[in-house]
């Protein structure tokens, strides 16, 4: 009886004339099979599909190569979407994912990006330490205690976006500014609020006072509905001088009184707190003077008739 002998079949061309034969995929190094997973495949996908090709992607995907920036926030967002919001697993497995995901990138992670964030995944995330750069982590379930006892890991942060975390308070910001000197990028929006729904008493520069006293290098600030005054905007703009680009949208205790407004006008870009209201109020004259317009050149073609 014959004995059958498997062959591997590999997808190359023939050559003709000086044209080089290609190389088989599974033949390609981790590094570059790495930059075209990054560029073209799902993080989810990258996880469940393309480590069952072969031994060289398994290889590939599971070694640090695809984890230098870890951008898993669309599919956190999907996720908690598709489950109870108030689902405690749901931000369990989001913290499980994170973990799995930056073992495998050996912790020299550089980005990272994720969307409702527990202390437990924000713990391994600043297991990256120097190598970490930035930090995208809006409407996370992180607290003050897990930021003031990490933050020192962080030392070469420059972008933070730390919006909508509503158990952060002046604290963590004051442990950021405290330890990641080279901060230059920092989101701190907050959710809307109506339009006078802020009454005086509930005024507060805390965290507008953390971010002048550490953040000196601050190169762009959106400081989205803080509940700071004009008293809070004046420190942040006397303390950082490098500041190009405000973002105060939503700042209703804001007057922009004295001299306040001239300095804000003098950045690179300034959004006031009423940016939106009056982006509206100018496309509805828009829409109003195109209206009339219309009205008249309808009522001197009737005249005219």
């Amino acid at each position: 009886m014959e004995s059958r002998v498997k062959t591997k079949r590999v997808c190359t061309i023939e050559p003709k004339n000086d044209i080089v034969p290609t190389r088989s995929w599974d033949a390609m190094i981790p590094e570059i099979l790495s930059l075209i997973f990054t560029k073209i495949v799902p993080v989810e996908e990258m996880v469940r599909a393309v480590s069952l090709v072969c031994r060289g992607w398994l290889e590939t995907v599971v070694g640090p190569y695809c984890w230098n920036e870890i951008d898993v926030e669309h599919w956190c967002r999907s996720h908690w979407n598709s489950c109870n919001a108030g689902n405690r697993r749901g931000g369990l497995l989001i913290d499980s994912v994170v973990r799995k995901l930056v073992r495998r990138s050996k912790f020299t992670a550089g980005k990272f990006c994720a969307y409702r964030l527990g202390n437990a995944g924000f713990s391994y995330v600043a297991n990256c330490g120097r190598c970490l750069k930035v930090l995208k982590i809006p409407v996370s379930e992180i607290t003050d205690q897990v930021v003031e006892k990490h933050a020192e890991l962080l030392v070469n942060l420059t972008e933070l976006d730390i919006s909508y975390c509503l158990k952060l308070t002046s604290k963590s910001l004051e442990a950021f500014g405290k330890h990641c000197k080279f901060l230059t990028h920092l989101k701190r929006n907050m959710p809307p609020l109506e339009l006078g729904a802020v009454v005086a008493s509930e005024t507060d520069d805390d965290e507008a006072f953390a971010i002048a006293n550490t953040m000196a290098e601050l190169d762009h600030l959106e400081f989205g509905f803080a509940r700071m005054t004009d008293h809070g905007l004046s420190t942040i703009l006397t303390a950082c001088k490098a500041l190009t680009y405000l973002d105060i949208q939503g700042c209703w205790n804001v007057r922009l009184e004295g001299a306040l407004e001239e300095r804000c006008e003098e950045l690179l870009v300034f959004k006031t707190p009423w940016t939106d209201i009056e982006s509206e109020s100018e496309g509805s004259v828009e829409n109003d003077s195109r209206g009339d317009d219309q009205s008249s050149d309808e009522s001197s073609s009737s005249d005219s008739a």
